[in-house]
């Protein structure tokens, strides 16, 4: 099955939504299915290459990025989001991650089973 989660959130808001994402991610792929991410908005700043770690937060979600990257988990961010979101604006992308279009986008959606917007 092919599954698509698309994350709007910044990663590290205070809530736990990015990290159940990931982690829903993570078995997913481990349960055999195609699993696609997309960023859209804030959620950007999940995979710049920088350190992002929240003191307060017990979850390093980039490492949880980077080991979805290496087992081959397709991760796009949108590009428009890219220069306008998040808080980390214009800064370098892990290696992996495609910049990406809403168009590219609406064919991930079409050719999904489900789509899990977080």
């Amino acid at each position: 099955m092919k599954i698509l989660l698309i994350f709007n959130n910044e990663p590290y808001d205070g809530t736990d939504i990015t990290w159940n994402g990931l982690r829903l991610a993570t078995q997913l792929h481990q349960d055999q299915h195609e699993v696609r991410i997309f960023l859209m908005n804030d959620a950007v700043d999940l995979v710049r290459d920088i350190p992002t770690t929240d003191q307060s937060y017990d979850q390093d979600l980039k490492s949880i990025v980077e080991t979805l990257l290496t087992e081959g988990i397709s991760i796009k961010a949108c590009g428009t989001c890219m220069s306008r979101c998040g808080l980390h604006k214009n800064k370098p992308y892990l290696t992996g991650v495609e910049k990406s279009t809403i168009k590219a986008l609406s064919d991930w959606v079409t050719d999904s089973d489900r789509v899990i917007n977080l």
